[in-house]
């Protein structure tokens, strides 16, 4: 299962306190307290693991370790060790705090997110020719703490977009070794599945349906995948008795959302080709044609037409 989104807070380490000490011997008489070590930083870092996400839904909670106080022989304290948290490739992680936001494009892109305190000085760094026995330190400074919002948006070859019950998580089954549930009813697949066909990687986006750029159904939650997807498979039902009306929503879903998804290449794909004789296919694929040339036809019960459109997909990512 993949998380695709999660509310985390991390706060970076607090550097520790600088001491007031004072050396005891004899003719060393002075003032010996040590600095504070910094607190440790919390960094972000990218991995392939798309269900990297799933760590944070147990706790949403995360602390880089503090600076230790520092010590009575001038000695600095320890530096807090630094925490670094995964996250698949993809994320984008808002601040909700500073507003920024953060992408994570690259496999071991490691990038610093919340930076730990400063380490008090002690009283050594407080001498002076006029305060020989000075009893001023610091305390450690705080370190940042942000609320985070974390989303994945899938990086895919190929994106499979349809209403529901156009056939996207059956395909996918066939066309990759994916495992995806299938079920006659809206709504199956509940978050995003992936395959790979030989090296393209092959995202099957839950159904949308109207409105779904509004909220409505599963809404945007699963409209954002489609951003980073390069070529938008778009399925469609041979089974609707409106092929146009179901094309056209999706479509418009899509431009309503980010009308850079309208400019994205675009594959009609006609599924459950097996319902109909050719004869009827023929017309519904003349209908569509005045929309979109770019058409195939496929049913997961036809080995010749799977490895028809394998081909295609293949070479619309050459």
């Amino acid at each position: 299962m993949i998380t695709d989104e999660v509310k985390i807070k991390i706060y970076a380490g607090k550097g520790g306190d600088g001491v007031v000490a004072f050396n005891k011997e004899l003719m060393a008489l002075g003032p010996t307290g040590g600095k504070g070590g910094d607190g440790g930083d919390i960094y972000f870092k990218g991995v392939s693991d798309l269900t990297a996400l799933n760590r944070y839904k147990g706790k949403r909670k995360y602390d880089a370790e503090n600076g230790k106080n520092g010590g009575y022989d001038k000695s600095t304290g320890t530096r807090g060790k630094d925490l670094i948290l995964t996250v698949p490739v993809g994320s984008v992680i808002h601040n909700l705090g500073t507003k920024k936001d953060i992408d994570i494009t690259k496999v071991n892109q490691t990038v610093l997110v919340a930076k730990g305190g400063k380490g008090g000085r002690g009283n050594f760094y407080f001498r002076s020719s006029r305060n020989t026995s000075p009893k001023q330190f610091e305390k450690g400074k705080e370190g940042e703490k942000f609320n985070l919002f974390i989303e994945l948006r899938l990086i895919a070859d190929l994106g499979l977009i349809g209403l529901p019950n156009a056939g996207k998580s059956s395909l996918l089954n066939e066309l990759t070794k994916a495992n995806v549930k299938v079920a006659a009813y809206s709504f199956t697949t509940l978050e995003p599945n992936l395959g790979t066909l030989d090296k393209l990687i092959i995202a099957d986006i839950p159904g949308l349906i109207e409105d779904a750029s509004k909220g409505k159904g599963l809404g945007i939650k699963f409209l954002k995948h489609t951003q980073r997807t390069k070529v938008l498979v778009h399925c469609i039902s041979l089974e609707s008795d409106n092929l146009t009306r179901d094309y056209k929503i999706i479509r418009k879903e899509l431009k309503k959302f980010n009308k850079e998804l309208t400019k994205k290449k675009e594959i009609i794909l006609f599924t459950k080709s097996d319902l109909l004789d050719k004869k009827e296919i023929d017309k519904k694929i003349k209908e569509i044609q005045k929309i979109n040339k770019d058409i195939e036809v496929v049913s997961i019960h036809d080995w010749d037409s799977l490895q028809k459109l394998k081909k295609k997909l293949k070479k619309c990512n050459s």
